[in-house]
């Protein structure tokens, strides 16, 4: 089992099933959403379930929508609705979407118009939401438990998702309307064994390669990177390869290039990136050797997530123990990955990262300082400097700029 410092969702509940009473990740959060929750702008303590709740006095110049995932049963009001300036960054809260519990990880359909979420709980789930009234959907199983991250096919008609608790990868149909369909399939890590420490198989991520060939489901407790061909007719996987980490590595996400011939994969475990080989032919993924974070050694980071500017000239990676994110310059086309510096982050226990759409702007969701941190983004050098002191947000554990 991880340290204290990496108790997730399914761990938190498998204790709290046991016991009765609330995971010491649960404690943790409901107290400091409590202490967060009296800083909150008022306009996001706002029910947004109605139509046209998205408030829209105030707002700065050119703005666009930005959503934040959180853990209710760990103190967190649901979906955090709100808008961002483009151009300075300033978040301006909007409202919370409620009805949708342990949103922990959120993804937008490629036309924009419905926003999906897990719902990281023993028996996981994942719904969808109309942007244009906010209404929900519904609620589809995913068949395992806690799932933590999902996206969207690229051709639109295909959700998949993560079951992190029980270590498989679920698929979804998109019907026209952005309500999921019944689950078309489910697939089961089950080889290799897993890794040192852990119980069993836990899924982290699944996306799809650039060229839309192959679908990569990363798994934390068997070290390990699985390929599949998704048919697309039936919405079902299958496996064409994997590849594997050194043991104890405990891979959690990675990012493409947008050559596609490469990816940076973040090993929550020892505290490392790995620039990966991949052949959009074959799906096989042939990970490098693992390179420093500049974060500190094994197990004191627990390095989260990796994001890529869209010209593939910087990698950005969020590093939760060391309160951080690391600058990567991309060289060699895309083969390597070289330490530019690490800039606090603002905030504590920085559990997700996203960029704008243009680029010019990075966000980190701060788990344990309940709050969202804002960064300018230099498109010649990569560098990064705080746009501000950053939103609060109670248990703020994703985000999601449009």
């Amino acid at each position: 089992m991880r340290s204290d410092h990496t108790e997730t969702a399914s761990e938190a509940r498998t204790a709290q099933a046991a016991t009765g009473g609330p995971s010491r990740r649960q404690v943790v959060g409901i107290l400091a959403a409590a202490v967060a929750a009296v800083s909150v702008p008022a306009t996001a303590q706002a029910n947004a379930t109605a139509p046209g709740s998205m408030l829209r006095s105030r707002q700065p110049r050119a703005t666009r929508p930005l959503f934040i995932g959180t853990y209710t049963s760990s103190g967190g009001p649901g979906i955090g609705l709100g808008s961002y300036d483009t151009a300075t960054g300033l978040i301006t809260g909007t409202g919370t979407l409620q009805g949708v519990g342990d949103p922990s990880y959120l993804a937008v359909h490629p036309d924009g118009s419905t926003l999906y979420a897990v719902n990281e709980r023993q028996d996981g789930g994942v719904t969808a939401i109309a942007l244009g009234d906010h209404t929900v959907l519904g609620t589809r199983g995913t068949g395992g438990s806690s799932p933590c991250h999902l996206s969207v096919h690229p051709g639109g008609r295909w959700l998949l998702s993560a079951n992190y608790g029980s270590g498989d990868v679920a698929v979804h149909p998109i019907e026209a309307s952005g309500a999921l369909g019944e689950r078309t399939d489910l697939v089961d890590h089950d080889q290799p064994a897993p890794g040192p420490g852990q119980n069993g198989p836990h899924a982290h991520q699944i996306v799809t390669s650039p060229d839309g060939g192959h679908v990569l489901a990363v798994d934390l407790g068997t070290d390990s990177v699985y390929s599949y061909r998704l048919d697309e007719t039936a919405g079902t996987l299958t496996r064409v390869s994997y590849a594997t980490l050194p043991a104890g590595a405990g891979p959690r996400h990675l990012v493409f290039h947008p050559s596609g011939r490469f990816a940076y994969l973040a090993n929550e475990l020892n505290n490392t990136i790995a620039v990966c080989g991949y052949d959009p032919g074959s799906g096989a993924l042939t990970p490098g050797a693992p390179q420093p974070t500049g974060a500190g050694g094994a197990g004191s980071s627990f390095p989260s997530q990796p994001v890529i500017t869209a010209d593939g000239a910087f990698v950005f990676l969020a590093n939760r123990g060391h309160n951080s994110l690391s600058r990567f310059a991309v060289e060699d086309d895309g083969a390597g990955l070289r330490l530019l510096d690490t800039v606090p982050v603002g905030g504590d226990y920085p559990r997700q990262l996203a960029l704008s759409p243009d680029g010019s702007l990075l966000f980190a969701a701060n788990q344990r300082s309940n709050a969202v941190s804002v960064f300018r983004v230099d498109q010649g050098s990569g560098q990064l400097v705080s746009a501000g002191e950053p939103f609060a947000s109670p248990v703020a554990v994703c985000v999601l700029p449009l």
